[in-house]
């Protein structure tokens, strides 16, 4: 049964009494549509319940397998409450699948009488309709309590159109249900493959002798690079999230060409090269979209903006956006950290190398934002060379305590 039909059910009936079922229907129904957590969902559908039938409590348990219980955490005038899952006019219900209409608790041995006891209230009148999924499961049980209103009890009417809101219910419990499992596994298959990008990013930084740190530096000035050039919060984490992953391609160059401490031949720079597209290819293979998007990355960040860099010799704005802004964290990291073979330049001078290479080496503007922004940007090289100089300075203050003793 759709929405439509399930709302014409409902409200079939007295016309005086139809046109307030509809106006309740009309009122509930689009907030419970755009509701997507369950909490909030269970008070929306229990006061609809309450509301339709002129109940004075309404709730929605739900069967929870694993403890073998039925609980909710809506059942008006009582906080969370947990039963056993064949306690109760609930738990019948759950357990047979039929709906009940009791006109006096009291007098039906199935009644529990100690939440009564503990809540102080006097239960009568009471509607339990079980909740069934696609599949015809029982999920749940809705259940109304003590009729208002002229007639102490419940009507048969009254029991239908809770069957009916429980059928509505039921569809979107499970909806809300699938929606939460989908989100999780969304959250969980992100955080999967964030953690797959750090792993292999530390396999090819540890084929290096260059610190692992690297590729977390190059991460964060790529992200800062992308947010001042003007990119939205979720790209600049998407550069971020992908940037560790630039180098991926250096596990397959040998390490006496990888670790070399001095100039490359000729030969030695063309098997240094392939890497960009050995990690583009590598990466390429994967069907995810943050892995496929790091592998363009990966491909694109020893480009340069003259059309004069490698592995296809992109110019300007052939170039992918990730790549130019990740190609300038990459230098930037590589002339201020000391490396196997040169140690790091003076600051002023890396700034002045990035001025003389705007509009050669990087795109214009990229120089600009980095330049307007280099206090920020260059802010974690500064904190690295006061606690590597700190730590210097300490082993030579050691190291001469050491010779005035033997002395």
């Amino acid at each position: 049964m759709n929405d439509a039909n399930i709302v014409k059910a409902i409200a079939s009936g007295e016309s005086s009494d139809s046109e307030r079922i509809l106006g309740l229907l009309f009122s509930y129904m689009p907030k419970i549509a755009a509701e997507r957590k369950m909490d909030n969902l269970l008070v929306l559908m229990a006061d609809l319940g309450r509301l339709l039938v002129q109940a004075d409590r309404c709730s929605l348990w739900l069967i929870d397998s694993e403890k073998n219980e039925l609980w909710t955490k809506v059942a008006h005038g009582v906080s969370e409450l947990r039963i056993p899952l064949n306690a109760g006019f609930v738990g019948y219900a759950a357990k047979t699948g039929e709906a009940l209409l009791i006109d006096d608790a009291y007098k039906d041995d199935r009644f529990d009488r100690r939440s009564d006891e503990k809540t102080h209230y006097r239960t009568t009148s009471v509607m339990a309709v079980p909740l069934m999924n696609g599949a015809g499961q029982v999920i749940g049980v809705y259940q109304a309590i003590n009729k208002q209103g002229e007639t102490p009890v419940f009507s048969r009417q009254d029991l239908e159109r809770l069957a009916l809101t429980a059928v509505y219910s039921a569809k979107t419990i499970e909806s809300a249900r699938l929606t939460a499992e989908l989100e999780a596994s969304k959250v969980e298959l992100e955080a999967t493959q964030e953690e797959l990008i750090h792993i292999l990013g530390d396999v090819s930084e540890s084929r290096s002798r260059e610190t692992g740190d690297h590729i977390q530096r190059v991460a964060e000035i790529s992200y800062k690079l992308a947010l001042y050039y003007g990119l939205s919060e979720e790209e600049a984490e998407r550069i971020r999230l992908a940037a560790p992953m630039h180098d991926l391609g250096k596990v397959s160059i040998p390490d006496a060409i990888l670790n070399k401490p001095g100039r490359f031949t000729d030969d030695e720079f063309a098997i240094m090269k392939s890497h960009a597209i050995n990690g583009e290819m590598v990466l390429m293979k994967s069907k995810r979209d943050l892995l496929r998007f790091a592998a363009t990355l990966a491909g694109s960040h020893h480009e340069r903006w003259d059309g004069k860099g490698y592995p296809r010799g992109l110019r300007g704005e052939e170039i992918p956006l990730a790549g130019r802004i990740c190609a300038v964290a990459d230098v930037l990291d590589a002339l201020s950290s000391p490396r196997c073979y040169k140690p790091a330049w003076p600051e002023e001078k890396v700034r002045e190398e990035f001025i003389r290479q705007r509009g050669g080496q990087f795109q214009p503007e990229l120089i600009d934002v980095l330049v307007e922004h280099w206090d920020d940007v260059f802010g974690c090289f500064r904190k690295a060379r006061a606690e590597m100089e700190a730590a210097q300075a300490a082993a030579a203050a050691a190291q001469a305590a050491d010779q005035n003793r033997a002395g």
